[in-house]
């Protein structure tokens, strides 16, 4: 699946970025989502935001995109990691490898890249309780549980050689980018702004053509090992918002996301997907005025059989928004079984 067709008026925004130094290269993916858009600084040097998934078509793809602009991987000194999806980390280690390239990323992601292959294996565990504690039927969670075993190869362990932390400036192909921690679409999610051009490198924080799923996952900084009968269950969607909040105060003339066209007007979008998440929030508390409910069968009545083959990501959907009808009073959370249900307070 390619990505959709931009229209004259991204044309025009990613213009303004490459005249500022800043160049798009989707690369292609096997994924439904399409092209991810990894991002060239050019300064003294050249700089590759984000990198693809762990395949030879996205290498192939990551190539053809620095030919066009007479360049090749050999031409890059950095590797900067925006977040932890596999389609945005694959390839890091490999063209860091390749180039002899250094690899950048925030504190908190370094250890998950440098040990992926034991991350991801407890990410699929972590992913895997949460759907037996929500009521996905056991054959189900035990045959996805064994599809993401296949879907983490399109991941790799990378060597991290300089981190950063939030707030920081970072200096990447000698340009200084202001680094933001914006944790809601995965624990991970960093931005780079370039405050001259007032252009955001936003990874998958904040994308034009569609709303960023909060995924529930493990926070940064957790030990491996069971987690979710002993803390709270990680709250992304309510993260994601604050992050949303923080993200729409900052000046921007656009921002480059990681999939689809450039956004041009942030605080707009940034509206639209609060809104839209409120919407989102009082569907799934009509639907729990039949009864008490699990969130999966809470899933299964929006999207039917979507619910089955997408369990997991359809499940950090409901829960989210259902931890927004939680803090507003809305519903109760009834933990007293194995299967968590919740009800219209």
């Amino acid at each position: 699946m390619s990505a959709p067709a931009l229209d004259d008026d991204a044309h025009a925004a990613l213009q303004t970025a490459a005249e500022a130094g800043l160049h798009r290269i989707p690369v292609p993916t096997p994924f439904a989502i399409g092209d991810v858009n990894t991002y060239v600084i050019e300064g003294d040097g050249l700089a590759l935001v984000d990198a693809g998934p762990n395949s030879a078509t996205a290498l192939s793809g990551l190539e053809q995109g620095l030919a066009t602009h007479g360049w090749a991987i050999t031409d890059l000194d950095v590797v900067f990691v925006t977040h932890q999806h596999i389609d945005h980390i694959g390839l890091a280690g490999e063209v860091a490898r390749r180039a002899g390239a250094e690899i950048v990323c925030l504190d908190l992601l370094e250890p998950v890249l440098a040990d992926w292959n034991a991350f991801a294996q407890q990410d699929d565990d972590d992913a895997f309780l949460l759907m037996s504690r929500h009521g996905v039927e056991a054959h189900v969670a035990e045959a996805l549980h064994a599809v993401a075993a296949l879907v983490r190869g399109w991941g790799a362990p990378a060597r991290v050689d300089r981190t950063v932390r939030a707030g920081e400036t970072v200096t990447l192909a000698g340009r200084a980018f202001e680094v933001a921690w914006r944790p809601g679409h995965s624990p991970s999610d960093t931005t780079l702004l370039e405050p001259s051009a007032r252009i955001l490198i936003a990874g998958d924080h904040l994308l034009k053509d569609i709303s960023s799923n909060a995924l529930i996952a493990r926070p940064m900084g957790l030990p491996f090992g069971p987690w979710e009968g002993a803390r709270p269950r990680p709250t992304p969607l309510l993260q994601y918002r604050e992050s949303l909040r923080a993200t729409r105060e900052q000046d921007l003339a656009l921002a480059l996301g990681g999939h689809g066209g450039p956004v041009v007007d942030h605080r707009a979008l940034v509206d639209e997907r609060l809104r839209a998440h409120e919407r989102r929030a009082d569907d799934f508390h009509a639907i729990l005025t039949d009864g008490p409910m699990s969130a999966h069968e809470i899933a299964t009545a929006k999207w039917g059989e979507v619910a089955i083959t997408q369990a997991f990501l359809t499940l950090s959907e409901v829960l989210g928004h259902l931890d927004l009808l939680l803090a507003d009073g809305r519903i109760v959370e009834d933990r007293s079984q194995h299967v968590i249900r919740f009800r219209q307070a």
